[in-house]
């Protein structure tokens, strides 16, 4: 993934297991697609934590998935992009926030600048 923003929302978050198909149907074909109409967002990369094995310092460690499970990044141009009308009416559009939101946890949000 090339960052080309100037900024980078992180949004990870847990599903209830039972709502997992429910949550990756919404956040893909609804969600996302209202978020990338928002001025100033300009891509959404979507990832779920595996756990794995790497080799450091002469030895094989081995990593568990991380939580929470799944994680979100958003490409952005400004801070305020998330704090707009339009992103505030785009998160509540569609059924992410009545079928979906209420069936998630440990939700984390953090905001990186992009050093160039």
């Amino acid at each position: 993934m090339a960052v080309t923003t100037r900024y980078l929302l992180v949004v990870s978050m847990d599903v209830e297991a039972e709502y997992e198909d429910l949550f990756n149907e919404v956040y893909d074909d609804e969600h996302v697609p209202y978020l990338l109409k928002v001025d100033g967002v300009r891509s959404v990369t979507r990832a779920k934590g595996n756990g794995f094995e790497f080799a450091i310092g002469g030895q094989l460690k081995s990593v568990d998935a991380p939580e929470p499970a799944y994680i979100a990044m958003y490409e952005i141009d400004d801070p305020s992009v998330v704090s707009s009308d339009a992103w505030a009416e785009a998160v509540e559009t569609g059924r992410w926030s009545t079928h979906v939101r209420p069936h998630t946890s440990n939700r984390q949000h953090a905001m990186y600048q992009i050093r160039k």
